[in-house]
């Protein structure tokens, strides 16, 4: 009798001590986005001193959390030309070194921006009034999540073989500006990196904002690994996100042909305006979602071979074979100015153009075919798309689809690198999904 009671007092403690546990860093996430969104920071625009406050904090959690750090608190500075200016923001980088000596030179990167839209002035009744865009959900909460994913992977590197890399990347509002500089700047080597996680807009929940992943091109090993918490019994399972791919900092680490998952739990109808606040997020299911989070990258981390990398997708930007073969090609990321496609970037175009006029053929449809479809194609010095093809996909109705609907595009806004229109290859996925019934 003394036997079970004691066994019932240790397990209600032990009940007691993970309530206080969860309590503890459900408002720790709290705290972060609260001070990430405050006003102080006045939307935290790439180059203000609400990014560069930004980035100092998140230094410094990391730095306290165990951390090694790979700059000092002014962070990994990286320039951006303007028409009429130049401003400099910077990635927060840090890094948890695996014990495994033959896997902690492969590396796992969990990242999330920054910074957001800053601010808007406008007259209202003659007088000059500022909006501030707080960015709670939109990014300070993949942020928060970030830095409470790193705290436990510091707590616990002896169970990590590969090293693990946290960044929180600046000017994501810049065409992922900070990703891209840190892939094709200040990482070494590409080619050691396993997969790369990126946390965006996971501040909301319920049914109309579930747990979500994305890959980049379908990855089976990475299915594998999330199906696979979900059966050892991890709590907040994502399920595999449909439609259009929302755009993200995973974008460079993709175009390099590295293994992506976007977690995300969607947008809602505050992202992007003033009500964009830190009273509005769930802290409790942020929490959840870090929780999944360190566990997959655990997975990841622990792997005894790195994740597959998918076949050849994009062709480098140097390549010129195209109709005007002297002619060079740059990547998105290079240009100063990329194309628009009616003031919006690639996502605006699948979000406004592909899925809005893409038809699922008829035989896969019957046939209950589905797959994400790579396609390449060029925005030209006037704005019109060319080389439309697809290099990757399943099904050749499914290809055939993806690359009308992109050929028929209207013009762009051309892409512009020093001063001078130039020619800018993009690589997009699109997804063809059936419906469950």
């Amino acid at each position: 009798m003394k036997r079970t009671a004691s066994i019932l007092i240790l397990a209600g403690l032990s009940a007691v001590l993970s309530y206080a546990q969860n309590e503890e860093e459900t408002a720790r996430l709290e705290d972060h986005v609260v001070f990430l969104s405050s006003d102080s920071l006045s939307g935290r625009r790439a180059g203000t001193p609400g990014e560069a406050a930004a980035a100092e904090y998140v230094y410094d959690c990391l730095y306290d959390a165990g951390v090694t750090m790979l700059s000092g608190k002014e962070g990994l500075e990286f320039s951006i030309a303007l028409e009429d200016d130049t401003l400099t923001s910077r990635n927060i980088v840090g890094v948890v070194e695996g014990y495994d000596d033959r896997l902690k030179g492969q590396y796992v990167v969990v990242g999330a921006n920054l910074d957001h839209l800053g601010t808007n002035v406008m007259t209202v009744d003659g007088r000059s009034v500022t909006q501030i865009f707080p960015g709670a959900n939109d990014n300070a909460s993949g942020i928060a999540v970030m830095m409470e994913v790193a705290r436990r992977v510091a707590a616990s590197s002896f169970f990590f073989k590969r090293s693990v890399v946290f960044a929180g990347f600046g000017a994501k509002e810049q065409g992922m500006a900070g990703s891209w500089y840190f892939i094709n700047r200040t990482f070494p080597d590409a080619d050691s990196i396993s997969l790369m996680i990126d946390v965006r807009m996971v501040g909301r929940s319920g049914p109309l904002n579930p747990f979500v992943y994305y890959n980049g091109v379908a990855s089976p090993e990475v299915n594998s690994l999330i199906g696979g918490l979900a059966d050892v019994g991890a709590f907040y399972i994502p399920e595999q996100g449909e439609g259009v791919l929302p755009s993200g900092d995973y974008l460079p680490f993709y175009e390099k042909n590295i293994p992506v998952v976007l977690f995300t739990a969607g947008s809602d109808r505050n992202i992007r305006t003033v009500m964009d606040r830190a009273s509005f997020l769930d802290y409790e299911s942020m929490d959840y979602i870090s929780d999944f989070i360190y566990n997959f990258v655990r997975e990841v981390a622990n792997m005894e071979l790195m994740i597959d990398r998918p076949e050849e997708y994009w062709t480098d930007a140097s390549d010129s074979s195209s109709s005007d073969a002297g002619d060079r090609v740059y990547s998105p990321y290079e240009v100063d100015t990329p194309p628009e496609f009616f003031k919006g970037d690639v996502g605006t175009f699948l979000r406004e153009w592909v899925y809005t006029y893409l038809k699922y053929p008829d035989i896969p449809l019957n046939q209950g075919i589905s797959g994400t479809i790579t396609v390449e194609f060029i925005v030209e010095k006037d704005g019109s798309v060319t080389n439309v093809r697809a290099v990757r996909g399943n099904d050749q109705y499914l290809e055939d689809e993806a690359v009308r609907v992109i050929a028929a595009s209207p013009k762009w806004k051309p892409g512009v690198f020093g001063g001078e229109k130039v020619r800018v290859k993009y690589s997009v996925p699109v997804e063809f999904r059936l419906k469950k019934r």
